[in-house]
């Protein structure tokens, strides 16, 4: 890992972008954040465009500073100026026309457009997570908030050192990674938009019900894609407090 900027903000939390070989990140971390008192680690999820979205993963960032915790996101592969991968492109094409013809979406492809994601994407959280973890004043427990809901699925699945995630119900998921679900424990509170443009809205109930975790809770709003309130933002991170403090 290779810091390339740094930045005191006005609100005490440094502001750190971050090289992964290929992969661009940015590190937040509160002003309490010591090797005496390493702080607890937020992953930040989110559909890719890293520059695009910075905005909104900083204010959920810097929410997670005040509270105590670190939080860190990196750019998606095929996401930024990433390389793009082909089958990834011609599936989004695909989808693209699909919706605007009104057309219910394949499940061939969901799964020619999330599965590549998903495959080349949790690797690289995990490789991030290692680098991460190594920081004196980065410590556990590690939660993940965010999208794309399949590589959140993923990562509650094969990486152990997540203990709690808040997943964003707002992306396709293939049939598959419902499988996939069932197998996931950890505590989950899981963010829907009733009226989400672009989500199927029962695909999401069906995952939620399919996951396997004995604590899980579904909290439903009206409103479309980005319309979450900021309610609901705090109840998140009422979740974190108690299950990463």
């Amino acid at each position: 890992m290779r810091f390339t900027s740094e930045q005191r903000l006005d609100d005490g939390v440094l502001e750190r972008e971050f090289t992964l070989g290929e992969i661009p990140g940015i590190l937040w971390a509160p002003a309490s954040a010591s090797a005496s008192a390493p702080a607890p680690l937020i992953l930040v999820g989110h559909p890719g465009g890293l520059h695009k979205m910075r905005p909104r993963l900083a204010a959920r960032a810097r929410r997670s500073a005040a509270d105590g915790f670190a939080a860190a996101t990196i750019e998606l592969p095929g996401g930024g100026d990433r390389p793009r991968f082909a089958v990834a492109e011609q599936a989004r094409a695909d989808l693209r026309r699909a919706l605007e013809a009104g057309e219910p979406v394949d499940e061939e492809i969901v799964d020619r457009l999330v599965l590549p994601l998903v495959e080349k994407a949790v690797p690289e959280w995990q490789t991030t997570l290692d680098a991460l973890l190594s920081l004196p004043e980065i410590g556990g427990p590690v939660g993940y908030s965010g999208g794309v809901i399949a590589i959140g699925v993923r990562l509650a699945v094969v990486e152990p050192r997540i203990s709690a995630a808040v997943l964003f119900a707002g992306s396709f998921v293939p049939r598959t990674l419902f499988e996939e679900a069932r197998q996931v424990t950890i505590p989950l509170h899981v963010l829907l938009q009733w009226d989400d443009e672009g989500n199927d809205r029962q695909s999401a109930l069906d995952l939620f019900d399919a996951f396997g975790s004995k604590e899980k809770t579904l909290h439903a709003n009206m409103g479309g894609h980005t319309g979450v309130p900021e309610f609901a933002g705090d109840a998140a991170a009422r979740f974190f407090t108690r299950h990463l403090s």
